[in-house]
């Protein structure tokens, strides 16, 4: 499907997944590891997409260019664990066609 990007996305196990992401439904990558199932439920994404709780943290591990991280994605990743330089929330992360050949490394969970 035309409006379907491929990203990687390695989960807390080290495990790597290669995923399509429709770019035409207005998800964010938080919303794509949830539907793939690829970290286990109640574990990612418990604020639902809020930016109010970092489960969703993942390391942006592709050169691929993302909008600026907002205030209060900004606020939540200065109060996270694991926090790195490529951090950021998965639920801030919007897929649309720019993203295509994203790879994030999903943050341990605690």
């Amino acid at each position: 499907m035309e409006q379907d990007i491929n990203i990687t996305i390695v989960d807390r196990d080290g495990v790597t997944h290669e995923v399509l992401a429709p770019t035409d439904m207005n998800m964010n990558l938080m919303e794509v590891v949830r539907s793939y199932e690829l970290a286990p439920e109640g574990t990612i994404g418990i604020c639902g997409g809020m930016a109010m709780c970092a489960s969703c943290q993942c390391y942006v591990e592709s050169d691929t260019e993302l909008p600026e991280m907002g205030d209060d994605e900004e606020a939540m990743l200065a109060e996270a664990f694991h926090v790195k330089e490529n951090s950021r929330l998965g639920c801030q992360i919007h897929i649309h066609p720019e993203l295509k050949g994203l790879k994030v490394t999903l943050a341990p969970e605690s």
